[in-house]
């Protein structure tokens, strides 16, 4: 992938999250609620729980970001990682990245 600074750039990265201490649903959202709010407040992201939505231990985040260069959608990606993987109430068991032109989409 080239560090191009002309078109547009689209970047997405999921999370697969296994929860610490959660024993229902309700505790669930007690803690990817606040993990997205703190995502979208940090950073100039879209974020949204997308999958093992019926699952009180496991949660899946997508993370999405726009930008004129790929190098800069890179970086936000990556300081969204980070902060996921510090995030001591949750255990990062994988994470899944691409980056893409637009036009090619």
């Amino acid at each position: 992938m080239s560090g191009g600074r002309d078109g547009t750039w689209v970047g997405w990265i999921s999370f697969d999250l296994l929860l610490g201490d959660v024993h229902s649903l309700k505790q669930k959202r007690s803690v990817v609620r606040p993990l997205i709010a703190d995502l979208r407040r940090t950073f100039p992201v879209s974020a949204a729980e997308t999958s093992a939505l019926d699952l009180h231990r496991r949660a899946g985040i997508a993370v999405s970001v726009v930008a004129a260069d790929s190098q800069h959608v890179n970086d936000v990606l990556d300081r969204v990682e980070d902060l996921v993987a510090r995030r001591p109430e949750v255990e990062l068991l994988s994470a899944l990245r691409r980056v893409v032109r637009a036009d090619d989409l």
